[in-house]
């Protein structure tokens, strides 16, 4: 098997294609990358920044470059000595542009007749297909037929054979399929979708032929040696995530398979699954979450309460992800709720409903991993005693019978109203702290202590030592640096609440969670362009749901959140106070980033670097994240600690890539120095301060933590990190080490240390 000593991710699209990648391929090999990690390559929707978006699996994007420039990429990398990860996306399909994706137009064409009929999960015995794209549902009245096609504006739709003639809508209401209303989608839609995005329809990869159409291409990379490494994006929305994951490793034994799966705090990886971990996410929470002061919980909790902000958590929870059942996925319920025998059909749907919102994790595995299911059931008959009688039925008809179709969809969906409802509403509501709201987080867990630190890192070391781990993607909600400077905040909860108070007397968003939020945001990415806070706000506001949303506007108050940025900023007294205070915290800032990175390089796992990260990144949630990267920056100042720079904590981020360059380094040249796990404990005053382990005998990583409380209680004193016996050099300064904390962290608030001439 082919696991790489650490990844790189890279964001394609038209604007930064294989070619461009090739070109930063040797950067990344200098950097001291194993692998590069590549967002989805095959073909995609024109134009798709992300690639998520896939419309034919049996080919390279030719946005990209095509099957040529992925081949040249492949063999530069080969010729580096790199991996090729990359991503893949077997849970659907775009159909936004219909003619775009052959497969569609070829089942809107012919019906159940199509011979692509059977590829994507479609309700056939619901009548014709619901397209749901017209701007109103009277717009029929706007269709045109051009030649053998239907065109709403410029939206083109097949005609099938036989059915030409006729007006417009005749020839509408001859087809396999109804164009209707955008907004009746959620609750009429025939197809399963991705979570509410009517246009990535659902593929049935469960089916043999399914697999082996939408898989081959990428499975003949990874044959020819092309492909050394398979992410694979949200496997719970598959049938059967596990014989799926199955079925990926018996055509593909030598690659290295990372599954996106996001495990709730405690909840294992399914033991079924040949795969080598997860993408990170539980990682993310442990280093972050031991950066993070726990003794601020209670000056938070006051202060969101003090403006209005929610702060019971599971409250705010099962009412967003109620929201979600009853308005965004209802259509989807109402297909489960079909599937229970005896039960009357209203409330057949709300004890679905209530199963859903009560799921502790974002799905069951059944029959693996049945206390989830049991304590689904358990919360929906807690929350819901009217419902007992529906809840025995589903309880009973789930159990019986775990590979219905019943079961399926139930589980394939729960992930749906736990993503959409927890990330993507309850993080956007629940504010009291916002560090703490990320994928796979824990918002209601303030921190984490060192020895649960150190106990779950053993634990990944002795289970998924080749698992991946991440402090940034894609999809997370914030950047890793912006993550860290604002775990400061919790170590300063009175100053930063008189403050919040201070600015929300002057500039306050007229919505509390969010008005929370901002002035977090803000403190976390300062000196942010008004054009990018005012962007992220406005897709705050709208995954909130509370005053706004997506769907359903309120234009005035969007207006105010979009003034927002630049009223602050415009107003000089206000942004020298908020400047000031961003002053207070931004070297404790670095000290947490940098000490996160470490951990992260260098614990059980395979670190992923996320592009642009190797030096100080203060990016929110998607599309900030995927903004340029400046690589000319990064080689201009990766040559000079290349030759010795060992450069200052300052706002240039060099200290950071001098953190991850030697790591990495070491990482790929010695692999035999990162393996196993045992927690070194300092001693003395300050010991709580300090984050260690040893890896092999003769590599050992310390870290500081806590910077602010350090500062305050008088810095180290005497304390000291009793390393083993013989001579260490720290591998950052080139320095032999001391066990004197003061001295061990002298120069940086890091260290690395290598025993002897290893």
């Amino acid at each position: 098997m082919t696991v790489p000593e650490s990844t790189y991710r890279v964001q394609l699209r038209p604007e930064f294609s294989f070619s461009d990648a090739a070109g930063v391929a040797g950067y990344l090999r200098e950097l001291g990358i194993g692998a590069l990690y590549a967002s989805p390559v095959l073909d995609a929707a024109p134009g798709s920044t992300h690639g998520y978006d896939v419309v034919d699996p049996t080919r390279a994007r030719p946005e990209l470059g095509g099957e040529s420039a992925r081949q040249e990429l492949s063999t530069l990398l080969k010729e580096l000595g790199l991996g090729f990860v990359v991503d893949i996306v077997p849970n659907h399909m775009s159909v936004e542009v219909p003619k775009a994706n052959q497969w569609w137009w070829d089942v809107l064409k012919h019906g159940r007749d199509s011979a692509h009929a059977s590829y994507f999960d479609i309700d056939w015995e619901r009548g014709p297909l619901l397209l749901p794209v017209l701007g109103e549902d009277d717009a029929v009245s706007e269709l045109t037929v051009d030649g053998d096609e239907l065109a709403y504006y410029d939206h083109r739709f097949p005609i099938a054979p036989g059915t030409e003639g006729g007006t417009p809508q005749e020839v509408h209401e001859r087809q396999h399929y109804r164009l209707i209303g955008w907004r009746r989608g959620n609750a009429e839609l025939g197809y399963r979708r991705f979570f509410d995005i009517t246009n990535l329809a659902a593929v049935r990869v469960e089916d043999p032929t399914v697999f082996a159409a939408t898989h081959g291409e990428v499975l003949r990379w990874v044959a020819d040696g092309d492909v050394t490494g398979l992410r694979v994006d949200h496997p719970d929305g598959l049938a059967d995530p596990g014989g799926y994951f199955r079925r990926l490793r018996e055509n593909a034994p030598n690659a290295w398979i990372v599954a996106e799966k996001i495990l709730h705090p405690g909840e294992p990886l399914p033991q079924s699954w040949p795969v080598d971990g997860t993408t990170g996410y539980d990682a993310l929470r442990e280093i972050a979450g031991v950066f993070i002061d726990p003794a601020g919980e209670p000056g938070f909790t006051e202060l969101a309460t003090e403006l209005g902000v929610k702060t019971g958590y599971h409250r705010v929870e099962a009412e967003a992800r109620r929201l979600v059942t009853d308005r965004i996925l209802v259509a989807e319920v109402r297909r489960i709720a079909a599937l229970l025998r005896g039960i009357d059909q209203d409330a057949a749907r709300e004890a679905v409903a209530e199963t859903m919102i009560a799921f502790p994790v974002y799905r069951s595995y059944l029959p693996e991993g049945a206390a989830h299911w049991e304590a689904a059931i358990a919360g929906a008959r807690q929350a819901r005693p009217d419902l007992g009688a529906a809840l025995d039925t589903l309880d009973a008809q789930v159990r019986a019978e775990p590979e219905s179709e019943l079961a399926t969809r139930l589980q394939q969906t729960s992930g749906m109203v736990v993503a959409k409802g927890t990330e993507d509403t309850t993080f956007y509501r629940y504010t009291r702290f916002a560090a703490l709201n990320e994928v796979g987080g824990n918002p209601d867990r303030f921190g984490l202590d060192v020895e649960e630190f150190h106990r779950l890192a053993a634990e990944r070391e002795a289970g998924h030592p080749a698992a991946m781990t991440t402090l940034t993607t894609h999809d997370t909600k914030r950047s890793e640096d912006t993550r860290a400077r604002m775990a400061v905040l919790a170590e300063l909860p009175g100053e930063f609440a008189d403050a919040v108070r201070r600015w929300t007397v002057r500039r306050a968003i007229a919505e509390p969670a969010l008005n929370l939020l901002a002035w977090q945001t803000l403190m976390s990415t300062w000196p942010i362009e008004p054009a990018r806070l005012r962007d992220y706000l406005d897709k705050a506001a709208k995954e909130s749901k509370l005053r706004t949303s997506w769907t359903d506007h309120d234009e005035t108050f969007e207006a105010d959140v979009a003034a927002w940025p630049e009223d602050v900023m415009g107003d000089a007294e206000l942004a020298a106070d908020i400047e000031a205070f961003v002053a207070r915290i931004e070297q404790p800032g670095y000290a947490n980033s940098l000490g996160q990175k470490l951990v992260q390089l260098t614990a059980p796992g395979v670190p992923d670097v996320y592009q642009g990260t190797e030096l100080w990144d203060f990016s929110l949630v998607d599309p900030d994240n995927r903004r340029p990267v400046d690589y000319a920056v990064r080689r201009e100042l990766l040559t000079r600690i290349a030759d010795g720079e060992q450069p200052a904590i300052d706002s240039s981020g060099a200290a950071k890539l001098l953190v991850v360059h030697k790591a990495l380094r070491l990482r790929r040249e010695h692999p035999g120095l990162f393996r196993g796990y045992r927690p070194l404990r300092a001693e003395g005053p300050a010991a709580e301060h300090v984050l260690a382990f040893t890896r092999s005998a003769d590599l050992a990583i310390a870290v500081t933590r806590l910077p602010v409380g350090l500062d305050t209680a008088g810095g180290w004193r005497d304390t000291v990190l009793p390393l083993p016996d013989g001579v260490w050099t720290d591998v950052l300064t080139g320095r032999e080490a001391s066990s004197d904390a003061a001295t061990l962290f002298g120069r940086y608030p890091v260290a690395l240390l290598v025993r002897g001439d290893a």
